[in-house]
């Protein structure tokens, strides 16, 4: 088979590796596989020949979200294209850097710097990107507590540089020009890498248990004005489903934005709320829009038995001009509380780490399709900063995990009234080292795919040739 015919066996399997070892409902292992055949690829064709096939390839694999992104309400159109394309791009360039730089016979270079450029650039998007970030290659593995528990060294970022070395790693000990020491050095590191990770299996200690309910109304709708009849209406129906839980409930959460109050109608819905968690003697968490002197919030409105509700201010809120931004923490009993797009950045999570919050509750709404991947990155978030997560989405997948990444119960919602999910959810540690510490790992991939970089900018220097009248 000719070159051109390689590169399109290389294209079409990394293509279909990608669709279903990415995306919205991934195939974990096969994200490990999927950059291989593109890697194996680089060093045997042209430069150019090889970033398109790997532009191609990861653009195609992406196919299963192209109807997610267009048809979103969180992501513009125009923020959708560019999510889609660029991660492309940056795929080819990541394939690029690998490809230089293993045609010089750096094979353990090749294999750090190229998925070094991948995660370090997606941290810079992170930080600058309205909506955060989610849907990576770290959340294709949230389903494996065994590799996810990295993320408590090394946040998500380290698992997102993982799932890519392994298969640059690999290409770079076939490649052709990598010989010697450099064909395996890479192999060692990984299998290094990997043997620590089943080692390193003991999960660290977690506190006692709390039982904690979700519940979503199917179909509910936003923001119900308690002060009408709808609104009233939707606060009797939950109420009568909290009356419904099982005994030994200590704390309920509902969906993001599950009311809308104001002055005059908040006092109403926290005195109906109160009597069920006294009566239950259970903490009631709900999803608002609250209007207040100050603006307008989305917020996280905790309703204990007794005593006056705390209220948590979401932080991120996208593209939403109307809606003010929280800066604070909020925490009763112990207990920390976000709303739905804050797991796609790093903060509050991560300034609830450094508090040693054990469990956080996070009303949310999602969009039905991404309701799985978002509620990973809620579980990502837990595990980077040694916290338990309760997540109540409307019209998406209602989680409760443990801080190590075991997802201890969930549903998906539709198809009944409501979605009522139940688990004894052990508190976290907290602080872990990624806590502490932070981005420490994605600035490390900064400096080796800034190396990387300039290696592979340098001019190649040139080797004596040996013909039949000597040495030139």
């Amino acid at each position: 088979m000719n070159k051109l015919g390689w590169a399109v066996v290389a294209t079409v399997a990394s293509a279909v590796l990608f669709f279903f070892g990415t995306g919205l409902d991934p195939v974990p292992e096969l994200a490990w596989v999927a950059p291989l055949p593109i890697l194996l690829l680089a060093p045997r064709v042209p430069g150019a020949a090889a970033m398109a096939c790997a532009f191609a390839a990861y653009l195609a694999g992406s196919a299963g979200s192209w109807s997610y992104f267009w048809h979103s309400l969180a992501v513009p159109r125009p923020a959708a294209i560019a999510i889609l394309g660029g991660s492309a791009l940056l795929f080819a360039l990541s394939a690029g850097l690998f490809r230089v730089l293993v045609r010089r016979g750096h094979g353990l270079p090749a294999a750090l710097a190229a998925p070094a450029l991948w995660t370090a650039v997606l941290y810079g998007v992170s930080l600058l990107n309205p909506t955060g970030i989610m849907d990576t290659l770290m959340t294709t593995q949230a389903d494996r507590p065994a590799v996810l528990r990295l993320a408590a060294v090394t946040g998500g970022w380290g698992v997102e540089y993982l799932v890519l070395f392994v298969p640059a790693a690999v290409a770079a000990a076939l490649a052709p020009r990598v010989r010697g020491l450099a064909r395996v050095a890479g192999l060692v590191v990984t299998a290094a890498a990997l043997t620590g990770l089943v080692v390193w299996t003991t999960p660290p200690p977690s506190g006692p248990s709390v039982r904690v309910a979700l519940i979503a109304m199917d179909k509910g709708p936003w923001a119900a004005d308690v002060g009408t009849f709808e609104g009233r209406t939707t606060v009797q129906a939950y109420v009568d489903e909290i009356e419904r839980l099982p005994g030994g409930v200590r704390a309920v959460v509902l969906p993001e934005a599950a009311f809308a109050v104001d002055q005059t109608s908040r006092p109403r819905l926290v005195d109906t709320v109160t009597e069920v968690a006294r009566a239950r003697n259970l903490d009631v968490v709900t999803g608002v829009i609250d209007t207040t002197p100050d603006g307008r919030f989305n917020a996280a409105l905790a309703i204990p038995p007794s005593g006056p509700p705390v209220e948590y201010r979401k932080w991120h809120n996208g593209d939403s001009p109307n809606l003010g931004s929280g800066t604070q923490l909020a925490h009763f009993a112990g207990i920390g509380l976000m709303v739905c797009m804050d797991v796609n950045f790093a903060d509050p999570a991560g300034e609830y780490g450094k508090a040693g919050t054990g469990l956080v509750l996070v009303p949310a709404s999602d969009e039905d399709v991404d309701g799985w991947a978002h509620s990973r990155t809620a579980l990502i978030r837990g595990v980077e900063n040694g916290f338990s997560v309760a997540w109540s989405a409307a019209r998406g997948t209602p989680m409760l995990a443990d801080a190590q990444g075991h997802v201890l119960a969930e549903a998906h919602t539709g198809g009944s009234p409501f979605t009522v999910v139940v688990a004894d959810v052990p508190i976290g540690p907290g602080k872990t080292p990624y806590a502490r510490f932070g981005d420490w790992f994605a600035w490390l991939c900064g400096l080796v795919a800034l190396t990387g970089l300039v290696v592979a900018a340098r001019r190649p220097s040139l080797s004596p040739v040996t013909t039949n009248t000597g040495q030139l």
